[in-house]
């Protein structure tokens, strides 16, 4: 959300067609406004409403994972004895690519926003009506292995939820209690799997391009309301034991001190993460307006395609096609702990088989941008980690920011998402990371716009 304001009292002369130009409303004072009786009630319903909507995003979580977990180990392994043959994505993704396609074309809201244009705050929160066409889109996308990330879905969910709780609670609110109320229910939403408020606060004021004042007005109600969610999600960890679907990297080595070698490096690291991010987009892009042709079978081929894809890995690498499938979220922390074990050109076919999903993944279906960049930035730094002057806790750090940076264009919360996941070593490798994310965040913005002439057609087939 963005202030529109022109100065009250401005001496200048009006345009000759003044007359003719629509009236603006007055602007919003944020102090006045946090000053008022009505603020104080948002602050009380936003810790309320942290409590359910903190139990919408873990069920949505615990199903995506149950699901994954029934069809991609579960019942492979009471199908065959000798255990799962390469070849048993390639239905699932077939069938992940009908779904999905199904739910976006015949229910409302169009399955949420596509990830291919990125984060974007302009349609404001969803109508009640679009809720289950975003919710089911989510799910099949997510649970039946295509590469991308919930984040975008419960930012959507929970706002939409907020939304819709305001909207029964009083049908005439303001429209400023709708935004303040959405924008805390995707902050408590999104930080139950960020694992910190802060990030949460990070990435969605990046995404509104909003400071100062209004700041503070939108990110209070968020941070309390997240506050309350995260206690309730670890909670709900001890009481279904479910486990914790809250992003966490704990095996990586201890990280040395900055030196000339590894900074000089991070400007490596940040230019190839923006030759593959832009790659990426380009990529996504360029399949929309094929997909709005024919929705239904271009996504199912598309889903053909990633799951040939990880059939393919399995075969040449001998390690699981489930690395190259899904968010990456889970397997990210394994390939880290393991990471000794991966041949440099494995973690190449890796990289390129996850870069190629994602790419094909943002064409056509719902979910998120973030996690397939954070591993695809891992696997890169892991790769690299081996060159003189490097060691593998300042290389992931690097490569995850950068990644962030030319997926997402929020270079703040690039920074932020790496330097926090590293724990305790990521003050440490701070300096190296914002070097790797301000080269990457630069470079994606001197390319090519993702293919101008693709992006248009694809805007104009949204």
């Amino acid at each position: 959300m963005t202030d529109s304001q022109s100065p009250a009292g401005s001496s200048r002369a009006d345009p000759p067609d003044a007359k003719q130009a629509p009236s603006q409303s007055p602007p919003v004072d944020p102090l006045a406004v946090m000053r008022s009786k009505p603020y104080f009630v948002a602050l009380v319903m936003a810790a309320i409403l942290g409590i359910p909507i903190s139990f919408a995003a873990y069920g949505f979580l615990a199903a995506v994972s149950k699901i994954q977990k029934f069809v991609f180990d579960d019942l492979p392994e009471d199908v065959f004895s000798g255990g799962t043959p390469a070849w048993w994505p390639v239905p699932w993704l077939v069938l992940c690519g009908l779904l999905t396609a199904l739910t976006v074309r015949y229910l409302p809201g169009n399955g949420g926003h596509s990830p291919a244009f990125g984060f974007h705050n302009d349609a404001g929160p969803p109508v009640d009506k679009e809720l289950p066409g975003i919710i089911l889109a989510a799910l099949a996308t997510l649970s039946l292995g295509a590469v991308l990330g919930p984040e975008a879905p419960l930012i959507a969910i929970g706002g939409g939820l907020a939304a819709l709780t305001v909207h029964l609670v009083k049908k005439d609110a303001p429209p400023m209690a709708v935004v303040i109320m959405a924008s805390a229910g995707s902050f408590t939403a999104i930080s139950t799997l960020l694992g910190s408020p802060l990030l949460a606060a990070f990435l969605i004021m990046e995404i509104a391009g909003i400071g100062g004042a209004t700041l503070s007005l939108m990110a209070v109600p968020g941070l309390l309301a997240s506050g309350i969610g995260a206690l309730v999600f670890i909670g709900l960890d001890d009481w279904t034991g479910l486990g914790t679907f809250s992003l966490s990297l704990t095996s990586i080595p201890p990280a040395p001190d900055p030196t000339v070698a590894t900074l000089a490096w991070a400007v490596v690291v940040g230019a190839i993460a923006a030759v593959l991010g832009w790659l990426i987009h380009s990529l996504g892009l360029s399949l929309r307006p094929i997909v709005h042709v024919n929705r239904i079978l271009v996504t199912a081929v598309l889903g053909l395609l990633i799951g040939l894809t990880a059939m393919v890995y399995q075969l040449v690498s001998d390690n699981s096609f489930t690395q190259v499938l899904f968010s990456g979220q889970d397997a990210l922390p394994l390939v880290v702990e393991h990471a000794a074990d991966y041949s440099v050109w494995v973690l190449i076919l890796l990289a390129g088989c996850k870069t190629l999903m994602y790419g094909l993944s943002l064409g056509a279906f719902r979910g998120g941008p973030v996690f397939p960049a954070m591993f695809v930035g891992a696997v890169l730094g892991i790769a690299m980690s081996g060159l003189p002057g490097m060691s593998l806790a300042p290389a992931v750090g690097m490569g995850i920011g950068a990644m962030c940076a030319a997926m997402l264009r929020l270079p703040l919360t690039s920074a932020l998402l790496a330097v926090v996941l590293l724990g305790a070593d990521g003050v440490t490798v701070t300096p190296q990371v914002v070097v790797a994310v301000a080269v990457a965040f630069v470079l994606i913005n001197v390319l090519p716009a993702s293919v101008p002439a693709v992006k248009k057609k694809a805007e104009n087939a949204q």
